[in-house]
């Protein structure tokens, strides 16, 4: 193990992504001992780079691997995770995701080949201002903390990136293969949450006819939801 590594191993940045600022931090010196200190441990494995700015240490040094969630929100601070990679995190869909996607609260589309964690996309969308956090929630998981997306508002995120139009509940539950009985657990609040997020008039309009749709595809005996 690096010099590096062993003196990371057992501190708080064990199992964590962090920057040259806390790297600087945790094991102080010149720039030039930290410099070597960090190439060495490069070279040797100890150490990962994950992006320019942005280190773990290898899965040798540490306890715990962070969750890939707590690692999109290292690799862009201010995105939260959504789109299909929510949905399958809520059971919403039943494909597994290879590729974290996010959204971020930046104007370009970005992405992340790691080593070790895998891939990372991050996309902008069309959001009114001081709304970019409605409907998504704060996660723990493990020592780390996350933003993801709830399954409505994940969904309408994946509507509003691919610019899709409302058809019926049978795009929904044939192409996106959601069950109709997660879809039925919609509730009227999480609907009314969500007016009024998005700039563009399709996604809210899409947001309108789904509730309509869940509303007109539920039995008169169950009664609305609330």
């Amino acid at each position: 193990m690096s010099a590096l590594a062993s003196s990371l191993s057992h501190g708080k940045l064990a199992g964590r992504i962090f920057d040259e600022r806390q790297l600087a931090e945790a094991i102080g010196g010149s720039d030039a001992r930290r410099y070597a200190l960090v190439n060495r441990a490069l070279k040797d494995g100890t150490l990962v780079r994950l992006k320019r700015g942005a280190y773990l240490l290898a899965q040798s040094s540490r306890a715990d691997t962070p969750h890939p969630f707590a690692v999109a929100q290292a690799l862009l601070p201010g995105s939260y995770v959504s789109f299909e990679t929510a949905l399958s995190y809520h059971g919403w869909i039943p494909e597994a995701v290879y590729v974290i996607a996010s959204v971020t609260p930046g104007r370009k589309t970005l992405e992340f080949e790691t080593p070790v964690m895998g891939r990372f996309s991050y996309h902008p969308l069309a959001i009114q201002k001081y709304q970019f956090l409605v409907g998504v929630e704060r996660l723990k998981l493990g020592a780390l903390t996350a933003f993801v997306a709830t399954p409505l508002r994940a969904l309408l995120d994946l509507i509003a990136l691919r610019k899709s139009g409302w058809t019926d509940l049978g795009w929904l539950t044939s192409g996106l293969r959601i069950d109709e009985d997660h879809l039925g657990s919609l509730k009227a609040r999480e609907f009314a949450m969500l007016q009024g997020v998005y700039k563009h008039k399709a996604v809210n309009d899409f947001l309108r006819s789904l509730e309509l749709g869940i509303s007109a595809d539920r039995s008169p005996s169950s009664g609305p939801s609330r």
